[in-house]
């Protein structure tokens, strides 16, 4: 049976979260409702904060204007988040995505200020999926640990961008007469660009991740490394092309912020990775791997921007508190998928 042929069949078997692996019998009742509860709880959490939100301040919570700013403020942390959701089905960790926002926003912004949109377009994509790449080459190539070798791009993306602005002294603005500002300005019958890329974002890689070979060979990665080499997956194929890909949308959501602002600031992204990483587990993608979707991650997005929102709109609570409720809340889920899974391997 060729590679191909195997990773077909469990194709049929773990197509999402709740395909964790099951004894030879099946999965029983109590594995069911585990698996439901973990696919399902994410949006059950958000229409709540909804409900709450409407409750507690009416007509200036639940308005287009409202949704349209938690909208758009989330675009450059869903786009982070969906490289995220891969890496970590697949076991690893991307520590560096923030600073490789700041560098796309960073070179965005000194491409269009120097050369020409194309330019401002086509260098930080490279230069991104470089730092992606070189990632995936350490991690699944020399055998290196993605926590050790995402903090050290994190740190090196971080000196790139500082380096190019000189300490953030120059920071390069984006010219506005550029075509690139209809980016993260532009709007297409009404809806801001930046939000229809970032759905059309969110559905490819849904439609990958569980509609594809390459999609079965990450959860099947995440699940058991020594199970898919036995089984002849491409595993430091599949590793590269994760880490190289959570570069590249890190890249575009730099991109993105740098043409909503009309500037390339260095100090972008600072603890974006943890925000990432929080509404990747709060959308029931286990920290182990093996198991996650692409819209159960959008909610966890979604339920933190509307958390800060909310916060945002009481005027006794600070930055601060948002703080203490997204770490209340990832303790929390943490938690329940602990739970979960010792009831599901029961």
């Amino acid at each position: 049976m060729s590679a191909e042929d195997v990773v077909s069949a469990a194709a049929t078997t773990e197509p999402s979260a709740d395909h964790a692996v099951a004894g030879s019998a099946g999965p029983d009742r109590g594995d069911r409702v585990a698996a439901t509860i973990q696919r399902l709880a994410p949006f059950v959490v958000l229409a709540i904060t909804v409900v709450y939100g409407a409750i507690a301040y009416g007509g200036n919570f639940m308005s287009a204007a409202t949704f349209r700013i938690i909208a758009e403020g989330r675009v450059s942390l869903a786009l982070v988040a969906v490289g995220m959701t891969f890496v970590i089905i697949s076991g690893g960790i991307d520590l560096s995505v923030g600073s490789v926002l700041a560098v796309g926003a960073v070179l965005t912004a000194y491409c269009s200020l120097h050369y020409n949109p194309v330019a401002a377009i086509a260098v930080p994509m490279i230069v991104c999926s470089a730092i992606g790449l070189v990632n995936g080459v350490l991690i699944a190539k020399a055998k290196m640990a993605p926590f050790i070798v995402t903090l050290s791009s994190l740190l090196f993306a971080r000196g790139l961008a500082l380096y190019i602005t000189d300490n953030a002294t120059k920071v390069p603005n984006v010219r506005s007469d550029s075509g690139i500002t209809n980016l993260g300005q532009g709007k297409i019958s009404g809806v801001p660009v930046q939000i229809l890329l970032t759905i059309a974002v969110f559905m490819v890689s849904a439609l990958i991740l569980n509609r594809t070979r390459s999609g079965q060979s990450v959860f099947a990665l995440g699940g058991s490394e020594d199970a898919a080499v036995l089984m002849g997956l491409p595993v430091a194929r599949t590793k590269i092309l994760l880490y190289t890909a959570s570069g590249l949308l890190a890249g575009l959501a730099g991109m993105i912020t740098a043409t909503r602002s009309l500037a390339g600031d260095p100090l972008l992204g600072k603890s974006l990775e943890l925000q990432a990483i929080a509404a990747v587990v709060i959308g029931g993608t286990l920290l182990t791997g093996g198991s996650g979707t692409m819209s159960g991650t959008l909610a966890g997005v979604l339920l933190l921007g509307v958390i800060s929102n909310l916060i945002t709109q009481n005027g006794h609570l600070t930055e601060n508190h948002q703080q203490l409720v997204l770490g209340f809340f990832l303790i929390a889920v943490v938690i329940v998928q602990k739970l979960l899974s010792r009831r599901r391997r029961k």
